[in-house]
């Protein structure tokens, strides 16, 4: 007596998490940023943190927007706002290496 068995190919695709920090020198000081994509999309999100002068953390995000990465958090300080673009180029130098 013999078995029928069915065969299932079952395709699995690995997308690695992207996680690394930079140090930026701002108003003196140096802030670490700490970003992290997940792997939940190819373009993604990234979500960055890092503390305040008073130690408080602040965690945003950005999103690729027309081949740039640009906050999608509302009401950011300043100051965070005024590198927004030097983050973008971080990010994109960043998902190069990974492409």
């Amino acid at each position: 007596m013999q078995i029928a068995r069915k065969q299932y190919d079952m395709k699995l695709t690995f997308v690695k998490n992207i996680q690394f920090s930079k140090l930026l020198k701002l108003n003196g000081q140096l802030k670490e940023f700490n970003f992290r994509k997940s792997n939940a999309s190819s373009e993604g999100l990234f979500t960055i943190d890092l503390l305040d002068d008073k130690a408080n953390r602040i965690i945003f995000y950005m999103e690729n927007q027309n081949s740039e990465w640009v906050s999608v958090t509302p009401n950011l300080p300043k100051w965070l706002e005024d590198v927004l673009p030097q983050l973008n180029e971080i990010i994109q130098e960043e998902m190069q290496k990974h492409a």
